[in-house]
């Protein structure tokens, strides 16, 4: 099952205006219902320079992809990591996995 990438402004707005949320340690994350499954990364610049900001996204799609299979519908999803010292794909993929069977996606 493959995932697109959202990209428009207006869909990250619709998200963040009425989209649910699921909070963990690492991560929150803001889905809604959609035809397809898109997912996108929100990542402030108070995360660091772009390099920092640029690792945390590599990071979090890798970690989606990962588990993009236990995800049985099709939803919009944003992702926004909290500020943290460090990041790491094993913390990012098990909070996801924890989120998903929590909400119940």
């Amino acid at each position: 099952m493959n995932y697109l990438r959202l990209k428009k402004q207006s869909d990250f707005n619709k998200l963040f205006s009425g989209g649910r949320r699921a909070f963990s340690p690492s991560l929150t994350m803001i889905y809604a219902p959609a035809k397809q499954l898109r997912m996108g990364i929100s990542v402030g610049k108070r995360h660091g320079k772009s390099v920092q900001r640029n690792r945390i996204k590599r990071l979090l799609r890798e970690a989606f992809r990962s588990v993009r299979e236990e995800i049985k519908g099709n939803y919009f999803i944003v992702l926004v990591p909290k500020v943290r010292e460090d990041y790491s794909f094993f913390t990012f993929r098990k909070h996801l996995q924890c989120m998903i069977g929590k909400e119940k996606l």
